[in-house]
């Protein structure tokens, strides 16, 4: 086999693996701006707020009677669930979750959608003071349809979680 056969065949080999990596079993669903009102029973998931100033908190309101489960990809203690809930008498206590930052200036809802136009559900996060982390938006919630749970993968966005967590930008490696 000459050289050139070589490296084409190595090639062909990482692009193979490479896409077999990226590849997740599930559908990708998404979330839309929500202005409208969200009423009916749901469970509440209170994503976050482990420490004081802690900017990675979300609230995702799972739609009760539906086909479909909202679980965040995280460990038993990133989170607290309450079960079925009316939804107006929760938005108080919601609202007082996301302020444990003191850099809260209000929150933005979001209709979390599934394939067929479904509302499976919303999520509530934080809006944060812009002169605290460059932006108002600092986390990323990406949500993947698994058979009937909706899996939550949240994280701060990684300029966000750089400038927290980096280290000096002074000292390169």
């Amino acid at each position: 086999m000459r050289r050139s056969e070589r490296i084409l065949m190595h090639a062909a080999l990482l692009v193979l693996i490479l896409s077999c990596v990226s590849c997740t079993p599930g559908v990708r669903i998404s979330a839309q701006s929500w202005q409208g009102e969200i009423s009916g029973a749901h469970t509440v998931i209170y994503y976050g707020c482990n420490f004081s100033e802690d900017p990675e908190t979300v609230v995702l309101l799972d739609t009760e009677g539906d086909q479909y489960t909202i679980e965040p990809y995280a460990p038993d203690f990133k989170y607290r669930i309450r079960k079925v809930v009316d939804t107006r008498d929760a938005f108080p206590h919601i609202e007082g979750f996301l302020r444990c930052n003191t850099a809260y200036q209000g929150s933005q809802v979001k209709r979390i959608v599934a394939p067929g136009g479904q509302t499976v559900g919303y999520e509530v996060r934080p809006v944060y003071d812009p002169f605290v982390y460059g932006v108002r938006d600092v986390i990323s919630v990406d949500y993947q349809l698994s058979g009937d749970r909706v899996i939550a993968y949240i994280r701060l966005d990684p300029a966000i979680e750089k400038l927290l967590y980096g280290g000096s930008s002074a000292i390169e490696d």
